[in-house]
């Protein structure tokens, strides 16, 4: 029988720990090759999946393009009909608002006058029923109207 000599245990414990080293790098290597195998796998279906999203995203995005290039023209178009309506009505208002105020003028200036001498005319009987006499309630003056009566000036605040 042989004896064994301190060396050589020790070189035996040394190969037994860089056996079950490299049995736990083996491992941990086999591991991450599954991991790099899955991510590549998940990759490639991201990638097949993604592709179809974004053409279908691009078609989208060239049909919101379109849309807001017809709602620019619509929108022009109506400011444009805006500020056309605007000068219409700007005109309008120059060339008959002048003219269509005196007119209504004259209209209420003949209805009073002939109200007024309605009033002047003795008052008519009909059947038993008479129309009272209307007192003048306002003297017209050109360009004033003047009270018939002054009505007496109230004071604020005051109590008696």
């Amino acid at each position: 029988m042989r004896t064994v000599s301190g060396g050589e245990v020790a070189g035996i414990l040394v190969a037994v720990f860089w056996a079950i080293l490299v049995s736990f790098l083996a491992v941990a290597l086999a591991r991450l090759a599954q991991t790099l195998r899955a991510t590549t796998r998940l990759v490639a279906d991201v990638t097949d999946q993604a592709v179809p999203l974004l053409a279908d995203a691009s078609t989208a995005v060239r049909s919101a393009q379109t849309q807001i290039e017809r709602v620019d023209a619509i929108a022009s178009d109506v400011q444009e009909v805006t500020s056309n309506a605007s000068a219409l009505s700007t005109t309008v208002a120059s060339t008959f608002g002048g003219p269509l105020v005196k007119v209504a003028a004259f209209g209420y200036g003949v209805r009073r006058a002939v109200s007024g001498r309605r009033e002047d005319a003795p008052a008519r009987t009909d059947s038993a029923r008479t129309e009272p006499a209307k007192a003048p309630g306002r003297t017209v003056i050109v360009g004033r109207t003047v009270p018939g009566t002054r009505r007496a000036r109230r004071t604020r605040g005051k109590k008696d």
